[in-house]
């Protein structure tokens, strides 16, 4: 359970930043879908990281976290885009 909690928070935070960083206008995304998209953007950022860089570092890896912001601010402008087709309709 704190498993899951402690990925809704740093999903909420990720999104969020992933968002302001976001090129375009992805306000219209809500923000359920914004902490959807950072949860993703964690656990592929992570991953993607994982597969070009396979070293352990010690303490904060800053990478690591700028690797996970970046995929989630892809996902904030897919799912913006992805919105806004819809809209359109």
């Amino acid at each position: 359970m704190l498993t899951l909690l402690w990925a809704l928070v740093g999903g909420a935070v990720v999104g969020l930043l992933g968002k302001l960083l976001a090129p375009g206008d992805p306000d219209d995304v809500p923000v359920w879908l914004t902490v959807l998209c950072g949860v993703a953007g964690v656990y592929l950022g992570d991953w993607l990281y994982t597969r070009v860089w396979d070293a352990y570092t010690p303490g904060l890896d800053w990478w690591r976290h700028a690797w996970q912001i970046a995929v989630a601010a892809a996902l904030v402008v897919a799912v913006a885009n992805l919105t806004a087709r819809r809209r359109a309709h």
